[in-house]
């Protein structure tokens, strides 16, 4: 095995072994918490630019699937540490082992040992700047300094239709979407226009574009706008950030996710700030206001909402940090969750956030 080392900012080091990539890399190391599903949690767009620590100790053992299975079509983080990499996968759906897909997309697959201290180090101290070196020495990259979702969000206009001629059909903006929110609203019967970040689909000629994709002369082209998930800091990301303003000035029924809860939040007033360290994992409590429900979800984000904005209420809250997790409008149907509905592998106990949503239409 070839010896590789981990540089964090701080000057600390770790040693481990690579079993993936000969390459070196940086960016933000981060830690997720989540003990199954690292095919689909690696293919998140919301994990460019991030070396990604996973506390589950054996990671590996069943492989990974075929892409359909996956949130994207590539791995996502740009790197990945693990305390023990398992190279004997036992799955039926299993195509490839862990290390293979990381050699074949040329991205650093390391082991360290003791991946609960640096997860420790890294709560303690907050979500920094690392580097993994193999091959040789590079400088350290900040991800949260770009627009990284200009970087994973498509780059054309794609259209899905139900055979219904009835459905309702969504605007998904893609600041990163994860696959599985598309799914979630085809399987619920509803046609959707998938657009890139900052396609303005209220602009006229865009509007022609988007007749002619759906073969309608109908004059409400959409019913609705859902604002997906995405990596970085969602001040960057300015131009959705006006096409959400319109959206609700004209009061379409509007939901955001992650990076969209944050975004639709900028939109109507509010503000975000930057977590120590970030909520990764499936297993993140969520209490829905004036209520004693708690909800476990699945959470990818380093940003959260730190000022809500007016006519909005609280809609969910994390039980671990008190950080907000949701807002809903008090008479408009505006809405966002910090948390992912679609969730896969799971939990799907707020998959009803669609449903509800589509309700509003």
């Amino acid at each position: 095995m070839t010896k590789a080392t981990l540089h964090l900012q701080n000057r600390t080091e770790w040693t481990g072994l690579s079993f993936g990539a000969l390459t070196s890399t940086s960016g933000e190391i981060v830690f997720s918490t989540g003990m199954m599903g690292y095919p689909e949690g690696l293919t998140d767009p919301s994990f460019k630019g991030q070396i990604l620590v996973l506390t589950y100790p054996l990671i590996g053992n069943y492989g990974v699937a075929e892409k359909a299975f996956w949130e994207s079509d590539k791995i996502m983080v740009s790197g990945l540490i693990v305390s023990e990499y398992i190279d004997t996968p036992s799955h039926f759906q299993s195509r490839t082992t862990l290390a293979e897909w990381f050699q074949r997309e040329n991205i650093p697959l390391i082991q360290v040992k003791d991946t609960r201290k640096l997860t420790q180090h890294i709560r303690d101290n907050g979500s920094t700047l690392g580097k993994i070196i193999i091959t040789k020495d590079i400088g350290y990259y900040d991800p949260n300094q770009e627009n990284l979702v200009d970087q994973v969000s498509i780059k054309s206009i794609q259209y899905y239709g139900s055979s219904n001629p009835r459905a309702k059909t969504i605007v998904l903006i893609d600041c990163g979407s994860k696959r599985n929110i598309l799914n979630s609203l085809l399987r619920r019967g509803v046609s959707v226009f998938v657009v890139p970040w900052d396609y303005d689909f209220f602009q006229p000629k865009n509007q022609v574009e988007m007749k002619q994709l759906r073969k309608s002369t109908a004059s409400a082209l959409f019913d609705g706008v859902l604002i997906s998930n995405g990596p970085g800091d969602p001040t960057f990301v300015s131009h959705t950030i006006d096409i959400i303003k319109h959206a609700l000035a004209e009061k379409i029924p509007t939901l955001g996710i992650c990076l969209g809860h944050q975004l639709l939040s900028l939109a109507a007033g509010g503000n975000t700030s930057k977590l120590k360290y970030g909520h990764r994992s499936q297993n993140q409590p969520c209490i829905m206001e004036k209520t004693p429900r708690c909800y476990i979800t699945t959470q990818n984000h380093g940003f959260a909402v730190s000022e809500f904005p007016r006519g909005f209420n609280k809609w969910f809250t994390n039980a671990n940090d008190q950080t907000n997790e949701g807002i809903i409008h008090t008479k408009l149907p505006f809405m966002s969750v910090q948390f992912h509905p679609e969730a896969t592998p799971g939990p799907y106990d707020t998959e009803w956030i669609f449903d509800y949503f589509l309700e509003k239409l």
